[in-house]
């Protein structure tokens, strides 16, 4: 699998590919406050170093599980950062303004990312290790500040057009015309339902 595209399965069993589009926005899918708290998969911190091998910090350079150590309260930290995102997200989508007080949570967690180096014997790049919990959480701030503070960013920023999604994605399309978190679900559940519309609506000949 890409890393930065995911493989999230619904409700109903569905196991479908999902490209969030920023690392930020990324994080939105590991779960979240009140309703998508069922959706939790970062419970230690051990979870999130597994999926950050998946994340676009591994398309930056190879990263294994291994390579991070992340601390309880740094996991905790990660997880505010990412309900934070799930008011300051959505509002982006429906062209409205965050609330200033998320901004700030988002400001706040912005820290140095993690470091990259160039191994003088291979010229390939490499993670300076360990990546830390504070890293990590520096990098997901610094991308959501990106995408915030930048207007032709900020302006393509999407909640799936099904109106039984809540999926949130940058929209990094060139025409700018995503509409869906997924051909695979809900793209092709919406062209099922325009189908059995049109054949429900025809005039009957006679």
């Amino acid at each position: 699998m890409i890393p930065g595209i995911h493989v999230l399965t619904s409700a109903g069993g569905q196991r479908f590919s999902f490209d969030p589009g920023s690392l930020s926005l990324e994080l939105l899918a590991t779960g979240g406050p009140g309703e998508y708290r069922r959706w939790e998969i970062l419970h230690r911190p051990a979870d999130l170093a597994d999926w950050l091998t998946r994340t676009r910090l591994a398309a930056a350079a190879p990263l294994t599980a291994g390579d991070v150590l992340v601390r309880p309260a740094e996991l905790a930290r990660i997880r505010l950062l990412r309900d934070t995102l799930w008011a300051v997200a959505p509002a982006l989508a429906h062209g409205e303004r965050p609330d200033a007080a998320d901004v700030e949570v988002v400001n706040a967690a912005a820290g140095e990312p993690p470091r990259l180096r160039v191994d003088p014997a291979d010229l390939a790049r490499r993670w300076v290790t360990p990546v830390t919990g504070g890293q990590v959480l520096g990098a997901f701030a610094r991308d959501a500040l990106h995408v915030i503070g930048t207007p032709a960013l900020r302006g393509r920023v999407r909640e799936c057009a099904d109106d039984r999604c809540r999926l949130i994605f940058l929209d990094t399309s060139r025409p700018g015309n995503r509409r869906w978190c997924s051909m695979e679900r809900c793209g092709n559940r919406n062209k099922a339902r325009i189908h059995r519309n049109r054949h429900t609506t025809q005039p009957t000949v006679t």
